[in-house]
């Protein structure tokens, strides 16, 4: 590899990151393969005397918004296939295929969260200034943001082209990007700045939001190119692990929500601004369940603005109706469900691959 192309840097902030943390042969196995994803994106037209400007900058972008991600997605296609596979699949050549597709989420994940970025105004994300805030970036992160899910197909066409299952990831993609991009115009259309409607912020609408804007392609698109690289297609065990993973990411997204008014940023990664940005979260659909006249009325006038002292306001009627308490017994009682939902599995599926997920549930309820 082209010493000028490495990302040196970037490992090593990774691992400066971790330190003081076991790190598994398996998660190393997919830091390192950034390194080629990298090289295959930017090699071709590295020093090309027009496009050379072009590569550095789609690799300070892959390095600050792809590779500064927590990488859940991706560790998951490639545990999941590591699961559902036979001995005779899991070769070098398969595993590194695997590698690609889970990169080709990573890639699809960070240009989502980046458009997300710039419609929510948003100043932070895992901790550091978003792209768009940059020196020099501004608006032109929004074809960065197209650039980085191009790179997506880009890399699934170059390992997986020619396979038998090359399709149905292709459709996979297609699909649930196009889900997740309805769920994300939802959102900005019920989350519309200066502009609040409380009757829109329903318990249907705020599902319809997660479900389409991360359920799909955050939860259930990992297990299934996974399943798919495995060689499994029936489309009864399709729909049925659709259905646990959409239902966990309804769980997980409402632990979200609640980390961002409660959370401490300095674990969350990022500064609260739900109540700014006048979203449509489960705090203030709860809230509406309980509110009294006077408390809607207080809801009308402070929600979705930006100063301090009306932020505040909307957080104490948040705790004036105790919804933290609610929050917990919530928690509890979806977290049994969910469990039971993947006891129940009965479509050969190992439970581990959905037990995986549950763990990432599990620890936010440890924090």
């Amino acid at each position: 590899m082209d010493r000028s192309v490495g990302v040196e840097p970037a490992l090593q902030e990774q691992g400066d990151r971790m330190s003081g943390t076991q790190v598994s042969a398996e998660h190393q196995e997919f830091y390192s393969f950034f390194e080629t994803i990298v090289q295959d994106l930017t090699a071709e037209y590295w020093g090309h005397p027009e496009m050379g400007d072009v590569m550095k900058r789609l690799k300070e972008v892959l390095e600050h918004s792809v590779y500064q991600q927590q990488f859940k997605r991706g560790m998951t296609v490639l545990a999941s296939f590591r699961e559902l596979a036979g001995p005779e699949l899991q070769k070098d050549d398969n595993i590194q295929r695997v590698l690609a597709v889970s990169w080709c989420i990573e890639l699809l994940q960070a240009s989502i969260l980046m458009a997300d970025d710039i419609m929510d105004q948003s100043e932070t994300r895992f901790g550091q200034l978003c792209w768009y805030k940059k020196d020099g970036v501004g608006l032109g992160a929004v074809n960065d943001v197209s650039l980085l899910e191009a790179c997506a197909y880009q890399i699934l066409k170059k390992y997986c082209r020619g396979q038998s299952y090359y399709l149905n990831l292709l459709e996979l993609f297609l699909e649930y990007s196009y889900k997740a991009e309805l769920g994300q115009s939802l959102d900005f259309i019920t989350a519309q700045f200066g502009k609040v409607n409380l009757e829109e912020f329903t318990e249907t609408r705020y599902k319809a939001i997660v479900k389409n804007k991360t359920g799909f392609y955050l939860y259930y698109m990992p297990i299934a190119a996974a399943m798919y690289m495995a060689g499994i297609e029936d489309e009864k065990a399709h729909r049925k692990a659709e259905r646990i993973l959409v239902e966990m990411a309804v769980f997980i997204q409402i632990q979200n929500d609640y980390q961002d008014c409660f959370g401490d940023p300095s674990v969350t990664g990022k500064i609260g601004t739900d109540i700014q940005e006048n979203k449509c979260s489960w705090l203030v659909v709860e809230a509406l369940k309980r509110a009294t006249p006077e408390q809607r009325r207080l809801l009308e006038e402070n929600y979705g603005q930006n100063e301090v002292e009306k932020v505040q306001m909307v957080k104490q009627l948040y705790e004036e109706q105790d919804l933290p308490s609610v929050f917990r017994q919530y928690e509890e009682e979806n977290y049994q469900r969910v469990k039971l939902m993947i006891s129940q599995h009965d479509d050969g599926l190992p439970t581990e691959v959905f037990l995986g997920v549950a763990r990432v549930v599990n620890n936010w309820r440890q924090k």
